[in-house]
């Protein structure tokens, strides 16, 4: 039997492993969780998933308890402002299209709709809950989506059946700081230490880490959330990593944290801006926002970045420091080698356009377990969880993509030059697909990766990739049902902004 599991590293990744391991096995596995107090954290704030609520809900924790310690918001959905021309903005919302007669809302949009709008506005009730800075949650605590709230239990990303209306803003480190006390509350044993050595046995595997003051740990698996250095899976066993700057050249970015002017106009949303370089993402959390500049050093200087992103948030940024962060795009070759597996950025990290960050450290937790060995350690387990791991990341590859290949811009050197990038010859045949008649779930990325046929829909058609006519079929069917169920999206827009309460004001009301 596999008896004890060593951690080396914290942070996010580290401690969501440390507890998801104990809400899983409980005293059947001993964890013990080593990190350095010399790591710097960057705190600027993260966005997430709406799966991320089976995470909490496994664990068995409140969102009413543990987000207001974690400077948490919602987030409905990502707001994408300038990527096609200035002052246009669209939404990626987490809302599946209803279906009408056989079609999606986004089939009958392209035979009904204004297309000198973006489609989006007719097609989600979201996008007004955003636009009106809507909280999803009543103030007595119910969800305007009626069926949807309850607790999930122990059930995983595998077994998510609704689109759960809303994820998370939180403050990562701060999450952090949660989950260790309650990782440390169930038995983990926690060190603070420095990591001077890998030792392995004569297969190659890892036998021991050595400490500075604790001296070796020893264990039967080891988990690598080093981050970017990949201590373990990198240099002690060897993983390659495999760049993705060919087709995401973007590999640095400049954070700050903003205070609000006026706290209690908070979003309930992610922003993606387009920037000279790149992009600037905006997270509001209860009281400030991270804010931030992802960009290519080959188009610009980090000096000149930070500048550009100060001058974007105006005073707000006076006096704030910035913090300059170097980024790892791709992923190794291997998640799993031998005894020792990377979650988190030590495996695999591409920019953070659509929050996948917590997203790949939930799956890979999720996978773990439901792939954790035992004394023969069947090759079997290893190669299927490396498989599974390899797929998600390749297909947020894509997807990603596709936002550049996508987007209309064309007035800097690279916003020109994204549209002459490389690009993978699936999601080629994707484009052509979808310029043709919407994307469906025989013709997205076939494996799992996070996103659905929606998703895909909802970029394309946000950035301009739009079909001339509609699918044939449409054309021939009676078209009063699909106008009624526009006017009924309108509707209910129009009566959940009136009935919701602002996105602070109920955050407002679980943090006194």
């Amino acid at each position: 039997m596999i008896n004890s599991v060593v951690i080396v590293g914290g942070g996010t990744a580290g401690w969501m492993t440390a507890s998801y391991l104990k809400a899983a096995f409980a005293d059947r596995i001993q964890v013990t969780l080593v990190e350095s107090a010399r790591v710097s954290k960057i705190g600027v704030g993260e966005a997430t998933f709406s799966t991320v609520r089976h995470f909490f809900d496994f664990l068995g924790l409140d969102e009413a308890d543990w987000l207001p310690k974690a400077a948490g918001g919602y987030k409905l959905g990502i707001r994408f402002e300038n990527w096609s021309k200035p002052g246009e903005h669209f939404y990626h919302p987490f809302e599946r299209l209803r279906v009408v007669d056989g079609f999606s809302l986004a089939d009958w949009w392209l035979e009904l709709g204004d297309r000198r709008q973006p489609f989006d506005r007719d097609c989600f009730i979201t996008t007004a809950l955003c636009d009106n800075k809507r909280s999803p949650r009543m103030m007595d605590g119910s969800l305007f989506a009626s069926g949807l709230d309850g607790t999930l239990g122990k059930s995983t990303l595998a077994e998510q059946r609704n689109q759960f209306p809303y994820a998370y803003h939180f403050d990562a480190d701060a999450v952090a700081q949660y989950l260790a006390g309650y990782s440390t509350e169930r038995g983990v044993r926690h060190i603070v230490d420095d990591v001077t050595a890998v030792e392995q046995d004569e297969r190659g595997w890892i036998s021991t880490v050595r400490t500075a003051e604790h001296g070796d740990l020893t264990g039967d698996l080891f988990i690598d959330c080093t981050g970017f250095r990949g201590m373990l899976i990198n240099q002690a066993m060897g993983a390659k990593f495999e760049s993705f700057a060919d087709v995401l050249p973007n590999n640095r970015a400049v954070a700050l944290r903003v205070p609000r002017e006026d706290a209690t106009e908070m979003d309930p949303y992610t922003s993606a801006i387009a920037m000279n370089a790149g992009w600037r993402w905006n997270i509001p959390l209860f009281r400030r926002n991270g804010t931030g500049y992802v960009y290519s050093d080959e188009y610009i200087s980090p000096d000149e970045a930070e500048a550009e992103l100060r001058a974007a948030l105006g005073p707000a940024a006076d006096g704030q420091d910035a913090n300059h962060i170097r980024m790892r795009i791709g992923r190794n070759d291997r998640a799993w080698i031998g005894n020792c597996v990377a979650i988190g950025l030590s495996y695999a990290f591409v920019e953070p356009l659509e929050s996948t960050g917590i997203f790949f450290i939930q799956n890979s937790i999720e996978q773990l377990v439901k792939h954790f060995p035992d004394s023969s350690w069947d090759p079997k387990l290893t190669s299927d969880y490396n498989t599974r791991m390899h797929r998600v990341v390749e297909g947020v590859k894509e997807f990603l993509v596709l936002h550049y290949k996508g987007a209309q811009r064309e007035d800097t050197a690279y916003w020109k030059e994204a549209k002459d990038r490389k690009t993978p010859d699936a999601l080629l045949e994707r484009l052509a697909i979808a310029s043709s008649h919407l994307l469906d779930e025989e013709t997205i990325y076939p494996h799992y990766h996070g996103f659905e046929q929606y998703s895909w829909n909802a970029m394309s058609l946000g950035l301009g990739i739009i079909p001339e006519t509609a699918r044939p079929a449409v054309k021939h069917l009676d078209p009063a049902n699909a106008r009624r169920e526009f006017a009924k999206v309108k509707a209910e827009g129009e009566a959940m902004v009136a009935a919701l309460p602002s996105v602070y004001e109920y955050l407002a009301s679980i943090n006194d």
